[in-house]
């Protein structure tokens, strides 16, 4: 189906919900501009979060090996 102009916002809504009501009103927002500014990138925040895993998961590693030789001497 080919449509000869692009439909507002309001005409869309009068199409799904069959009319319009007076209660609704269609506000435009402007964009929010960012909080801050951020020194780190995504893909660098991923990589660290990676390397504070790993090293979490090595250090229950060692505790776990630590607590089996403890076992085996009691």
């Amino acid at each position: 189906m080919r449509r000869l102009r692009p439909l507002s916002e309001a005409e869309c809504y009068a199409r799904c919900y069959r009319g319009w009501e007076p209660t609704v009103t269609i506000v435009k927002l402007e964009p929010r501009p960012p909080r801050f500014s951020t020194t780190v990138s995504g893909e660098e925040l991923r990589r660290s979060l990676e390397e504070r895993i790993d090293a979490r998961a090595d250090e229950l590693a060692l505790e776990l090996d630590e607590a089996e030789a403890a076992a085996e001497a009691a």
